[in-house]
């Protein structure tokens, strides 16, 4: 299924409220496996949230750095 993904990693530093946003548009059929492949070799939590739309947004720590992976339905 091809979607719109926005990564977004948020920035740890007291007072700055900015994040990187990277925008894509992968084809994939597991979002979470997509995002488990991208971050490999790194210790990640995960969680996963499903919208009725078929969007899919996974919030990741990534050793204690916060992103967010919003896949939109393309």
């Amino acid at each position: 299924m091809k979607y719109e993904l926005i990564r977004e990693i948020y920035n740890k530093c007291s007072g700055n409220q900015m994040r990187d946003v990277f925008i894509s548009n992968p084809d994939t059929d597991d979002p979470e496996e997509y995002v488990r492949d991208m971050l490999k070799g790194k210790l990640v939590k995960i969680e996963k949230e499903v919208f009725p739309d078929g969007t899919v947004i996974i919030d990741a720590d990534v050793a204690g750095l916060q992103q967010r992976f919003t896949f939109s339905p393309d």
